[in-house]
């Protein structure tokens, strides 16, 4: 089995966004009647509030979750700050210096880019202070600032208005008005995955003294190499992380993509045996009966493996050893983000010879396979009613003991509810037809520098082969009864056409499936 495609996304439990009647199956067009609640903007945020399309991912009561052991009486008790966490943006591997990037964290919209005068990744507010203008689709100018191609405003690293060129030269200094500044927040590049804190505050600029995003030690660790990726997901954080936290939906829901886990039926399940301890409000820790392990560090990182933890000594340092690492971002009410990091130390030589994309074709499939399926759930819950969990859900055995401890975590702490950092309105969107729902290219390639470059490469090849084909034909037709004259030659020459028509419709059938969409039908696997 290919450990890299190991990306244990089971098909959870969907998350209780507030009341929304579950949609018909792949009925496109149809909103959640749940009511719209507008959650107010925190008072931290100075800059002006931007109402964003957000729905939070809320959950409901759960059963009692295992013992909590370890931690503080504040910890177990104490509520979840979402506003005082790091949160990551995007794998470094992923982004472009040239260019600046977009994306929407707990329903904030945020840009960053590469600031050249000190030779970091800078994340501010996607929103031009002059007209609202996302800065996301601006350029780094000749001088490495940020400029907003709407007006053509310049920004430095700190988000000061370094020029305006509609303001007079001689004329006052404009630029260096406060309402010209955009919000710059925290930002700091650490296991290769950029981080940024969603408090623009001069007093929060300081946190990195304070506390750092979660560390994986292996990820920097020389004698391993790890496989990054990113992928936009049409259901919302909660159900994301439970799914992510359920391994016994493996064999079912991504049957046929992955190797069998356990002999136990036909698929591959069996009982598992799993034990929650160290539970407070930062998260938890769950021992695997083969010794492995998996903890969740509240609110993103997953991460874990499911062989026996390595032991210090020198002996035990050679034994081979991979792990999962899984950031989950909530983007808006029903919406979220995976970034997934596979560290090893095994088959590194690998990594030399086989390019990012192609695990991300397996990996992407994995995804797909359960899309539809927490996508609908999702909205199960909602119907049922965030207050209803334990009475919408049956979990009778420990295969379910991480996904109750996390429900209980974020009915305790959080309320059953993201903290969004902007205005969010709590309803889920409508459903989109399945070509829609697990569409590949703007929720994975478009954001993937590897897929990107693969798929523009795989594109000129097929123009390339199509160009190839008439031109044989075209041989033929000039040549025939000069050039060539013999059967034997005209076989060729009519083959070689054929080849290279076929090869560019292989790979035009090819991209789609891989780059765009392929459904997955889960009865005739």
């Amino acid at each position: 089995m290919d450990l890299l495609s190991l990306l244990i996304l089971p098909r959870a439990r969907p998350s209780l966004p507030l009341r929304a009647s579950a949609p018909a199956p792949n009925t496109a067009g149809r909103a959640s009647p749940s009511a719209a609640r507008l959650t107010p903007a925190p008072r931290w945020r100075t800059q002006r509030a931007r109402l964003s399309s957000p729905i939070s991912a809320v959950a409901a009561e759960a059963p009692p979750s295992p013992s909590p052991s370890g931690g503080g009486e504040e910890d177990s008790e104490g509520q979840f700050d979402w506003l005082d966490q790091w949160y990551p943006f995007a794998p470094v591997c992923d982004l472009d210096p040239a260019a600046p990037h977009g994306k929407t964290v707990l329903g904030l919209r945020v840009v960053a880019w590469y600031d050249r005068a000190v030779d970091e990744w800078r994340v501010f507010d996607d929103a031009c202070p002059h007209r609202l203008a996302p800065l996301s689709e601006g350029r780094i100018d000749d001088k490495g600032r940020l400029q907003c191609v709407y007006h053509g405003w310049c920004f430095d690293g700190k988000g000061s208005c370094q020029f305006i060129p509609q303001a007079p030269a001689l004329g006052p200094p404009v630029h260096k008005n406060s309402k010209a500044c955009v919000a710059s927040y925290p930002s700091v590049l650490q296991n290769n995955i950029l981080w940024f804190y969603p408090r623009a505050d001069a007093e929060h600029q300081d946190v990195l003294e304070r506390k750092r995003p979660p560390f994986i030690p292996e990820i920097d660790d020389p004698s391993f190499v790890t496989v990054y990726g990113i992928r936009d997901l049409s259901y919302g954080y909660d159900v994301l992380v439970e799914n992510l936290m359920d391994p016994a939906h493996v064999p079912y829901a991504h049957k046929g993509l992955m190797g069998k886990l356990l002999e136990f039926d036909i698929e591959g399940g069996g009982p598992m045996k799993m034990k929650i301890e160290e539970a407070n409000v930062k998260g938890f820790l769950s021992p695997q009966e083969n010794g492995g392990y998996f903890r969740y560090e509240a609110p993103c990182t997953f991460y874990g493996s499911p062989l026996p933890r390595e032991t210090k000594g020198e002996e035990k340092k050679k034994k081979p050893q991979f792990m999962l690492v899984f950031m989950c971002i909530p983007v808006a009410p029903g919406k979220s983000r995976v970034i997934w990091a596979f560290p090893r130390n095994v088959g590194v030589w690998l990594d030399k010879i086989i390019p990012r994309w192609y695990y991300h074709i397996g990996q992407n499939a994995i995804l797909d396979s359960d899309i539809y399926l927490l996508h609908i759930e999702e909205r199960n819950f909602a119907a049922a009613g965030i207050e209803n969990w334990q009475k919408a859900v049956y979990v009778p055995t420990q295969s379910d003991n991480m996904v109750i401890a996390f429900r209980n975590w974020f009915r305790k702490h959080c309320k059953n509810q993201v903290g969004w950092a902007a205005p969010t309105v709590d309803q889920l969107p409508a459903t989109p037809t399945k070509d829609k729902l697990m569409e590949r290219y703007w929720s994975h390639v478009a954001q993937c520098r590897s897929c990107s470059m693969a798929l523009k490469a795989m594109k000129a090849l097929e123009v390339a082969l199509q160009v190839a084909a008439v031109a044989v034909v075209g041989f033929l037709a000039i040549a025939k009864g000069t050039l060539v004259t013999s059967v034997v030659q005209k076989t060729v020459i009519v083959s070689l056409a054929v080849l290279c028509f076929a090869a560019s419709r292989w790979l035009a059938n090819f991209i789609e499936k891989n780059f765009y969409f392929q459904d997955y039908v889960h009865a005739y696997k």
